[in-house]
């Protein structure tokens, strides 16, 4: 599966996003997705999951109550809305698709990845 993410942009703290990952190729419902998030010079971290059925979600402590993961099966996108940003959430964001029904927390647990759309969030 090929996955196309957009939606980045400049925004001032307090403000918000809707992140998209778009995906071509093989049956969307045939994976759990997850949003990573990278900042300059850091590692790769965990934002949130989604499980194949949109069932399930789980997110890191940074941004829980303030992301939204979603999925849309019949148009092969999910979603990531982000509320209350804050400067420490300035980061490329990447989609991530892993050939499974459950999520997980690991980039190594992923099999395929978008390009990333780059966030930055002034204070």
């Amino acid at each position: 599966v090929q996955l196309q993410a957009s939606g980045g942009g400049l925004v001032q703290a307090g403000g918000f996003l809707k992140l998209s990952c778009a995906a071509s190729g093989r049956p969307f419902s045939d994976y759990a997705l997850g949003w990573f998030r990278q900042a300059p010079g850091k590692e790769r971290v965990f934002v949130t999951a989604i499980t194949w059925s949109g069932g399930a979600t789980t997110y890191a402590d940074s941004v829980k109550g303030r992301f939204t993961i979603s999925r849309d099966n019949a148009k092969n996108t999910v979603y990531l809305q982000m509320n209350s940003l804050k400067p420490e959430d300035t980061a490329v964001y990447h989609c991530a698709a892993r050939g499974s029904s459950g999520y997980a927390g690991r980039p190594d647990e992923y099999d395929h990845w978008g390009q990333g759309t780059e966030v930055t969030v002034s204070s």
